[in-house]
Order: C-alpha cells, then structure tokens, then sequence
C-alpha cells in the first residue's frame, strides 16, 4: 500500500533544502507519494525546485535580516500571523499517512491541531538535546522550541556529543576534492557590496563569490555567480577554504570534505550562535562577529583541515521514517554512527 506524505520544508536560507535533497532520492525509493510544502520566501526567491513536483508555497514565519542582523521588532511587524493561523486551518493533513516537517510551522502545526503524528526532522531538534549552546536567548529557546513542533524529534549535528542525534545529511555528493587556491564565499544575509569591501585587499587570493544576482560579475580577484546548486557543489569541492554565515548544512559540508572554514554568524541568531558554540568545541572552525579583514587575514594563512568520515545514511532513515513499528531515536542515532566508528563515549539519552 502506498505511503502518503506530506512533507513541510522551511525556506528561509537554503539549508533545510539542501537536508531534503539528500533525503529525497531514499525516500523516492520506496512506495511513497510525497506533497511537499515550503515557506519563508517568496515563490520567486526559489531556484532549482524540478525535484519537488507540484509544489504548496505558503507564507510562514521567517526572520527579517539587515547586513547579518536579526532585526527583531520588524520581524514581529513582518510576520502575518492572521495568515498563518488561517493557513494552517486551510492546509488538510488528515488524508496523509505521514507528516514530515523540517522547521516548518504550517504542516507542524496543521498536525498538531488535528491530532496527527508528525515527525520534526531538523538541526533545530538537536537543541532539545544537551549539545553545545550559546549561554542565555531563553526566550530564542522558547521560539525554536514551539516554532514547529512535532510528536517525534529527529535532530542533526556536527558531532554526537554523546546525545541521540544524528550527523549532517549531506547533499553535496563527494568528487575529486582539491585545492585550487580559491576562497568559496557564501554570505546570503550580508550586503553584497559589504562582501566586495570586506575581501578587497588580498590581490593574492582568489575568491568565488555566490549571491543572488542575475549574471556572472568579475571586479579583480573577486567572481560574484549566480546561486546554482551544482556549480556551487563544484567550487565547494575545488576551494581552499569557505567563508560562510553560521548555519548548519554548509558547515557540516565543509567539515566533511575538510575544507577550512570562517564563519560569521548572524547577530542575534540563537541557532547560528550555537553552532559557532559547537564549531569551536570541535576545533573546526574560526569565527568572527563583523566582517573583519584582521580575523579574515590570520585565517587565510591557516592551514586545511582533515575531512571528517561523516556516513552515508539516507537509506537507513527512509527506512526508518516509512517504517510504522520504527525503533526509538536513541537506537537509529547508534547504528549511524556506528557506521562510520564515531561511537566512542556514546551512551545515548532518551
């Protein structure tokens, strides 16, 4: 019989995309119908979507950023929370035999309001756990907490830190990994023209600028591309090193194919906090608070990192997600890591 998902992707940032990409082809693999469901942009604003099908855009909840800060006042005044509750109230889930929501509130909430099981998978649910954390943001805790709730948590992280998460699931498929001498620069909720000042100044270095712009521009040492999942993956594998916001899944793309990496979180940002948190612990990670061309020159000079032996486990959690007699986190989170022997101090927690 037929498996009828439902699955909700939230669309602020493209890193919860980029989660669902991997999981995608496992999950296509078994006798699914999948509806998918993504908020926190504009239809316009997305890009590459021939995989999704027929696609729900709905407005959501997203953050209002102005040059890498969380401007909270106009994020509250931004949100329509009218049409996110009406939204939720419109969208049918009851005919689904599963709902999936990757930090998602419309297909999370649609579920809890009709009493329907729905599976939270995302970096985000690793914060229910005792992961590194950047100290106070109770009330960002609360907020990430509630933001899309779901009856069963499947969080990610860099690292087990002996807790039942599981790795990154990485999209970007692995190549011939090299290094060319360029700099990969991804800093989508940063001022273009701030970037251009930030990296002018180093004539010696070469970097491949991504961002939302029309066509390809060259000003010196400096290529600004038009956002392109593949040619991004083709430079990432290429690069010397990544110069990012602090998100999650490029990070966790860096620290598997060993490339170096500088991040800059976004100011207030609770989750990108943590993850500079969780970088630094690990040693595998320089961070900055401005765009500073000090920090930036120091790290330049730093040498590669080793890749980390992340597994390859999509199968194992398509299995798992269609699986109606499913086993509990705690066990699937050992038998991953157990594949790629990083199970050493972990005990689990329930």
């Amino acid at each position: 019989m037929t498996l009828k998902i439902l699955y909700g992707v939230q669309g602020t940032g493209n890193g919860h995309l980029a989660r669902t990409r991997a999981l995608l082809p496992a999950l296509q693999k078994k006798d699914v119908e999948i509806d998918f469901v993504f908020s926190g942009r504009k239809r316009e604003d997305f890009f590459d979507m021939n995989d999704f099908g027929d696609y729900k855009i709905f407005q959501g909840l997203t953050f209002s950023l102005k040059r890498g800060k969380v401007q909270v006042l106009k994020t509250l005044l931004s949100n329509n929370f009218i049409r996110l509750l009406l939204d939720i109230l419109r969208l049918k889930v009851t005919n689904y035999d599963l709902v999936i929501s990757d930090f998602e509130p419309v297909t999370a909430w649609s579920a809890r309001f009709r009493g329907k099981h729905c599976i939270s998978l995302s970096h985000q649910c690793a914060f229910h756990y005792e992961v590194p954390k950047a100290p106070g943001y109770w009330l960002s805790r609360y907020v990430m907490r509630i933001f899309a709730p779901g009856k069963t948590k499947v969080g990610f992280h860099y690292d087990h830190f002996n807790q039942s998460v599981l790795p990154p699931l990485i999209s970007a498929k692995g190549g011939k990994i090299d290094s060319n001498g360029t700099i990969l620069v991804y800093m989508a909720f940063e001022k273009i023209e701030d970037i251009v000042s930030f990296l002018s100044g180093f004539p010696s270095y070469n970097f491949e600028v991504f961002a939302r712009v029309e066509k390809q521009q060259k000003l010196g040492n400096v290529t600004i591309n038009p956002f392109s999942v593949p040619r991004f993956h083709e430079k990432l594998l290429s690069c010397d090193g990544v110069i990012s916001n602090a998100g999650f899944e490029l990070p966790s793309e860096c620290l598997k194919f060993g490339k170096k990496l500088l991040v800059k979180p976004l100011s207030g940002q609770y989750e990108q906090l943590c993850n500079v948190v969780a970088l630094e612990v690990m040693g595998r990670a320089t961070s900055m608070k401005s765009l500073d061309r000090k920090v930036l020159n120091k790290w330049l000079t730093l040498p590669q990192q080793q890749p980390l032996n992340y597994p390859e486990f999509a199968d194992k959690l398509a299995d798992w997600l269609v699986d109606p007699n499913r086993e509990n986190i705690t066990s699937l989170s050992k038998k991953i890591w157990g594949d790629a022997g990083q199970l050493e101090q972990f005990s689990g927690s329930t």
